[in-house]
């Protein structure tokens, strides 16, 4: 029990002759650094811009996901995505029309997918999906259900543009022992990608 005026011992190590507010402070100023090093760590990995995963943090994530997937022995597939006149929209309307876009994107993509998939920006205008638990997944229902979501916001933002992807997408053996960037580089030569 902690008294008034009397040394406060905490951890293995701690300093026999601290108060207990010195030892609370310094517990403080220890969380404090721990809660510094984790959001560096998530900043490391987060696209500023999308708040989705970066690449980085979506080969990471994607990378336990497939590990789960085999453990459990269930399907998992990777999605990609490419938006289409990208470079046309910043050379038409600027950079931060550009940046509105893949934001809309990044939000459409993070309201389709369920709280279980991964979802990352790879690069500028490029995103990808890791469905976990999903097999032989519809690619064509899953572009019609994102351009729909995505004409509803075009028309709300009232854009002289709308925003289109093109998708590809790899079906993942779960016996197979293929890496997330091994995937990614099949998924990205896919035509039309």
């Amino acid at each position: 029990m902690l008294m008034p005026g009397k040394s406060c011992r905490t951890g293995l190590h701690a300093d026999p002759l601290l108060t207990p507010q010195q030892a609370r402070e310094r517990l403080r100023d220890q969380l404090r650094q721990a809660e510094q090093e984790l959001v560096g760590v998530q900043m490391a990995s987060m696209d500023e811009l999308t708040l989705l995963s970066n690449r980085h943090g979506f080969t990471a994530l994607a990378q336990l996901g497939l590990q789960t997937c085999r453990e459990l022995e269930i399907p998992a597939t990777l999605l990609y995505f490419k938006l289409d006149d990208y470079q046309r929209i910043t050379g038409l309307y600027g950079h931060a029309e550009g940046d509105e876009a893949l934001k809309t994107f990044a939000d459409v993509l993070r309201i389709a997918f369920r709280e279980n998939d991964v979802v990352g920006r790879l690069k500028r205008d490029c995103f990808a999906v890791l469905l976990t638990g999903s097999s032989a997944v519809e690619i064509v229902a899953i572009q019609a259900r994102l351009k729909e979501m995505l004409e509803e916001r075009n028309a709300m933002a009232h854009r002289r543009y709308g925003i289109r992807f093109s998708a590809g997408q790899v079906e993942i053996d779960p016996q197979e022992n293929q890496s997330v960037e091994d995937l990614l580089a099949e998924v990205e030569r896919v035509p039309g990608q």
